[in-house]
């Protein structure tokens, strides 16, 4: 089942040099999955796609335009064929594929998952910055929990996307197709435990918390 839980992170203040800009998060699906809203002058986009999401943005008459995928497993892309037909684009690392969704190891549980197929429009290519709504987002490559896991930094202002890579006292589990535990950890300490101590971390499941609160606290960060 899943249930709506949306709160807004406020507008950081206008400066010349950072856009305003409006978070808002949106939890659903089997799994509780989060998604969020980013919200602009200059445009609306997601990141990540779970189940009901598409509807939420509806329901608050908020046109998206993208939709920025930190993986593809099933719980993150639900909703990215409904998305995709009322008009955003998708990004992601991947091209689709069944593989990527896990849909059917994940049917084999015993869960009842259908994820309508979808079409990736944008391949990232890492060796750019991402220009979206008029920010600027920093791309970092993280496999060990998918082959496909990216993270979003949205660097003028202190955040990052962390999809399953890094939680709130927590990594992404490493068991599923793909995983690997040693990928992830440095991964996350390359690209995740170098960024600034008060970047706030917001993750695919679960609260956000900070980077500087991970390093210190978190069990599998050593």
């Amino acid at each position: 089942m899943f249930r709506f839980a949306s709160s807004g992170f406020p507008a950081m203040p206008a400066r010349s040099s950072r856009p305003i800009m409006k978070i808002s998060t949106y939890t659903g699906g089997f799994v509780q999955t989060n998604g969020y809203l980013v919200e602009t002058p200059d445009g609306n986009f997601l990141v990540d796609a779970p189940e009901g999401i598409a509807a939420w943005t509806v329901s608050r008459g908020v046109r998206v335009d993208d939709v920025l995928l930190t993986h593809q497993h099933y719980d993150h892309v639900t909703d990215a064929a409904e998305l995709q037909a009322l008009g955003a684009k998708l990004h992601a690392f991947s091209a689709y594929s069944t593989d990527l969704t896990l849909e059917t190891m994940v049917r084999g549980w015993g869960m009842p998952i259908v994820v309508a197929p979808y079409r990736i429009d944008c391949i990232f290519d890492l060796t750019k910055h991402l220009s979206m709504a008029g920010l600027e987002i920093f791309l970092a490559y993280i496999p060990g929990h998918s082959t496909d896991s990216v993270t979003f930094h949205l660097v003028d202002h202190g955040v990052v996307f962390s999809g399953d890579t890094l939680f709130a006292g927590s990594i992404g589990r490493t068991d599923l197709a793909g995983g690997s535990t040693p990928q992830l950890l440095d991964g996350i300490a390359l690209h995740l435990m170098n960024l600034p101590p008060e970047t706030r971390v917001l993750p695919g499941h679960g609260p956000a918390t900070l980077i500087g609160t991970e390093a210190r606290e978190n069990p599998y960060l050593d």
